[in-house]
């Protein structure tokens, strides 16, 4: 599903590449049967905080958010786990998921497996019922960094609030 291509572009470290293609990130946002209203509503305002400032500036409140505090890792495994020795089998059981479906994760990426941008590329890869099934798993961890982030005041939350409730939305199929 697109959205979570969209949401793993916008939880990755803010490049010119990401500023010179917001148009088309509106235009999707804008046009999309996708989202719901309140999605929308949420990606509108996220990304015109993005038009509004300028690249050094989101790139200096993107480190300060993500690198300087480990409460808002965007590694979900961290977590759980913190340092302790069982996130290394979770990070290896991620990891053989990908390669069970096909997709290789690239050596140059240099991210965990458990990395949120990753793991939201791999649901964009899944049909519909799949990634909502996979993220499920890991819908504690979005409500903890949400409110990680929520008691920042980082515009961050909202986007972590999209995913936290699409994994809330497992729908049981009637038989």
């Amino acid at each position: 599903m697109k959205i979570y291509k969209i949401l793993s572009v916008l939880l990755q470290y803010p490049e010119q590449e990401l500023i010179d293609n917001l148009p088309e990130i509106n235009e999707w946002v804008n046009d999309t049967p996708d989202i719901d209203k309140q999605e929308r509503s949420t990606l509108q305002a996220y990304l015109k905080q993005l038009e509004d400032k300028p690249l050094i500036d989101l790139q200096a409140d993107y480190v300060n958010t993500f690198d300087m505090v480990p409460e808002h890792s965007l590694h979900l495994t961290h977590h759980l786990f913190g340092d302790d020795k069982n996130r290394g089998p979770a990070l290896i059981d991620l990891g053989e998921l990908y390669k069970d479906y096909g997709v290789e994760v690239s050596e140059s990426a240099k991210e965990l497996p458990d990395y949120l941008p990753l793991i939201l590329e791999f649901a964009a890869y899944l049909d519909s019922s799949e990634s909502t099934v996979f993220l499920a798993d890991a819908k504690k961890v979005f409500g903890v960094l949400m409110d990680n982030l929520k008691k920042a005041a980082s515009p961050y939350a909202d986007l972590i609030s999209i995913i936290a409730g699409r994994a809330s939305l497992i729908r049981i199929e009637a038989a």
